[in-house]
C-alpha cells in the first residue's frame, strides 16, 4: 500500500507537474506503438491511484477502462472525475474472471509489494489477460536510486530490466519491449538521492511538491526529448524507471 497522504499530493500535481506530464507522454508513446492495429476493447488499470490516467486513456482511445485500486483515498478522486467501472480491489487477488481483458496496465504498483511478493500481482495480471493480450508495466528502477520520497510513499523494491523480464516471463508473458526512462536527469537524481539527502539527513517526504513555472518547464524538456527517442523505437539502457510491454502467450 502507498502512504495514504500521498494521494492528495498526486491529485494536486498530476495534471501539470513535469514528472507526471513527461512520463505520461513517454508511456502513451510506448502504448500507442505496442497496440498498433490490435483490437483493444476492455482494459484494466490495476492500481489506478486517483484514476487520472484512466480518464485520459478513456477519452483518447475510447476503450472500456476498468480502473481498480485498493485504497479508498485514490478512489474518491476517481469518483469525482466521473469514472465509470471504478472498483476497489487487491491487484494480488483481482475480482475478475480469467481472460477478461485485452490490455492490463499497472503503473508504479508492484514496487509497493515486499520483495518476493511481486509474483502474486503479476500472476493475476496474466490470469485476467486474454490470450494475445498486452501487459504494460511501469516500475521504479535501480536500488541505488531509492530516495526519501521512496520511503515516504512506502516503496518496497526497485527493479532492473533483467529481473522484470524474468518475472513476467515466468508467468507466461512474452517480452515485446522493455526500456528504461527518465534517463537524462539521472546524474541530478544520483546527486540528490546519494549525496544531498544523506548529508542533510532529510526525513522521508513527498517529492511531489510544486515548483516554479520556469523550473517545471525546464525539467520537462529532458522527458520530452526522451519521448521523441522512444517514439522512434529506440530504448534506453539505464534510467530511473522501467517500462515493460509484453504479450500473453496464446
Amino acid at each position: 500500500m502507498m502512504n495514504p497522504s500521498e494521494f492528495e499530493n498526486i491529485a494536486r500535481a498530476e495534471r501539470d507537474f513535469w514528472w507526471y506530464r513527461g512520463m505520461r507522454r513517454i508511456l502513451f508513446d510506448v502504448l500507442g506503438a505496442a497496440v498498433g492495429q490490435r483490437p483493444v476493447n476492455r482494459v484494466l488499470e490495476a492500481g489506478c491511484g486517483t484514476g487520472y490516467d484512466a480518464l485520459i486513456l478513456q477519452e483518447r482511445c475510447g476503450w472500456q477502462i476498468f480502473p481498480l485500486d485498493l485504497q479508498r483515498e485514490g478512489l474518491q478522486y476517481g469518483r469525482s472525475y466521473g469514472l465509470l467501472r471504478l472498483s476497489q480491489g487487491d491487484v494480488a487477488a483481482l475480482p475478475f474472471p480469467p481472460a477478461t481483458f485485452d490490455l492490463v496496465l499497472s503503473l508504479d504498483v508492484i514496487v509497493h509489494f515486499p520483495r518476493g511478493e511481486e509474483e502474486r500481482p503479476v500472476a493475476e495480471f496474466s490470469r485476467v489477460l486474454a490470450p494475445g493480450g498486452l501487459l504494460v508495466l511501469r516500475v521504479a528502477a535501480l536500488d541505488s536510486l531509492r530516495s526519501r520520497h521512496s520511503q515516504f510513499t512506502c516503496e518496497r523494491q526497485r527493479f532492473t530490466r533483467r529481473r522484470l523480464v524474468a518475472l513476467t516471463s515466468k508467468h507466461g508473458i512474452r517480452l515485446l519491449r522493455c526500456t528504461y526512462a527518465n534517463t537524462l536527469l539521472l546524474p541530478v537524481a544520483l546527486a540528490k538521492f546519494r549525496l544531498w539527502e544523506p548529508l542533510t539527513r532529510q526525513a522521508p517526504q513527498s517529492g511531489v511538491r510544486p515548483v516554479s513555472p520556469w523550473l517545471n518547464r525546464l525539467l520537462m524538456l529532458p522527458l520530452a526529448a526522451e519521448s521523441r527517442w522512444i517514439a522512434a523505437g529506440r530504448n534506453f539502457f539505464i534510467g530511473q524507471s522501467l517500462i515493460f510491454v509484453g504479450e500473453k502467450a496464446g
